[in-house]
């Protein structure tokens, strides 16, 4: 039954656009060497990339939350920014390491 959800599941990717562009995955792929002619693959590995990117953002949007919980300013006044700090520390939880130059 797993091999047959996945064939349904590869045979979905076909008429599915990820939000990433086939030629920016292709790019991506072929400069870290990985080689496959299968377009279904290439949208899967596309819309995982997609996924982790958009998890990064709600992570981030949760620091910038928590961060902005403190400053007591009105509803209409409060803007949500999306600083370093707060994408530092959403990557820290996935891995990545972020630093800023000495020079900054």
């Amino acid at each position: 039954k797993k091999e047959k959800t996945m064939a349904e599941f590869l045979a979905l990717m076909d008429n599915y656009a990820p939000i990433i562009p086939d030629a920016v995955t292709d790019y991506y792929l072929n400069k870290s060497g990985f080689d496959c002619d299968d377009v279904r693959i290439k949208r899967l590995l596309a819309l995982a990339t997609q996924k982790f990117v958009a998890d990064i953002a709600t992570d981030a949007f949760q620091y910038s939350k928590v961060r902005q919980s403190g400053n007591r300013k009105s509803g209409k006044d409060r803007k949500t920014v999306l600083t370093m700090e707060d994408l530092t520390a959403a990557l820290s939880e996935y891995g990545v390491n972020v630093k800023k130059p000495d020079y900054y």
